[in-house]
């Protein structure tokens, strides 16, 4: 599929606030995703000359296509910070459009926006207004049960100038409770005519396939599921491109993939700030594990490399003695 003139793959990886940054984009475009967004930038911030939010927009040279995803309420601001996200080497500029999170929902901005869909389409207008970059927006189902309006704000934006439309199918008030909604997927494909990509609850091949084939949408962006599980994205791919099955890696192998993920991590950010920014990968890395409880509790504690180090030989005793 194509977002505007950019070529991307079926299964996306889907932007996730203090997750998505440049190391796990990295591995997971390695595993074979399509397509990688950053973490969402504050437009308002990037006004400021914010030093993290400029880093936020950091791109490696091998992850693109890659889009950088901005959040604001203010349809100059975000049109000037587009330019700022062009520069620092966007090949597309998604609007978030669906956060939950009280901070950004509560000034206005993420679902907050879809209260208000005229506003919506007048972001979207703006951005393009002031760069030749693909668009696009990260919508919800809707901002609660009582206003239900994905196909609404979707028509909106796609009628000033958006080049595909992503839909997590829950609304702002369930924030990722419940089940991913498909009827509203694909009742928004159904309204526009530019490429829609689904989100919520795309775990594996299976569900995958079921909201490709009963939405009819383009693609499928996965979240949560890649979270100490980058291989999800080879799995994918084999399965699409090949119509192979293949099986996840050893226990083996899984560890040596976090070790170079946390290294890339340390790598761009420094051991000390990587290293605590990491614990909570390392847990999800280790799910599944025998001992997995004990070792998670222990990767809340690691604070350099070597402590890294020294748990996977941990793990991975524990694993050959109780196998």
């Amino acid at each position: 599929m194509k977002i505007g003139n950019i070529e991307i793959g079926k299964v996306a990886l889907a932007p996730l606030a203090g997750i998505t940054d440049m190391a796990f984009r990295q591995i997971c475009r390695g595993f074979g995703s399509g397509y990688c967004e950053t973490e969402m930038v504050s437009a308002k911030a990037l006004s400021f000359n914010d030093k993290k939010s400029f880093e936020l927009m950091e791109l490696s040279d091998d992850e693109h296509p890659c889009g950088i995803q901005l959040f604001g309420s203010e349809p100059d601001v975000i049109a000037n910070a587009a330019i700022l996200a062009k520069n620092a080497g966007a090949d597309v500029i998604d609007v978030n459009m669906g956060c939950p999170a009280p901070k950004i929902a509560g000034n206005g901005s993420g679902s907050a926006l879809m209260k208000n869909p005229v506003l919506c389409g007048e972001i979207v207008a703006a951005i393009k207004s002031k760069v030749d970059l693909p668009v696009t927006v990260k919508i919800r189902k809707g901002f609660d049960n009582e206003s239900v309006n994905a196909v609404e704000v979707a028509s909106i934006c796609e009628q000033n100038g958006a080049d595909a439309i992503i839909v997590h199918g829950r609304t702002r008030q369930q924030y990722y409770s419940g089940q991913c909604d498909l009827d509203i997927i694909k009742a928004v494909k159904s309204a526009v005519s530019v490429p829609v990509i689904g989100n919520g609850d795309v775990k594996d091949i299976k569900s995958a396939q079921k909201m490709l084939n009963y939405t009819g949408c383009d693609g499928v962006m996965v979240a949560r599921a890649a979270l100490g599980n980058p291989w999800i994205f080879r799995i994918f791919k084999e399965y699409f491109d090949k119509r192979i099955i293949i099986d996840a890696p050893s226990n083996e192998d899984k560890l040596k993939i976090m070790r170079e993920h946390i290294e890339l991590v340390c790598k761009y950010k420094g051991e000390h700030l990587g290293m605590l920014q990491s614990r909570k990968q390392i847990a999800w890395y280790l799910k599944g594990f025998k001992g997995a409880a004990k070792f998670r509790n222990e990767a809340g504690t690691v604070s350099t490399l070597d402590d890294m180090y020294k748990l996977i030989d941990r793990v991975l005793l524990y694993q050959s003695v109780n196998n």
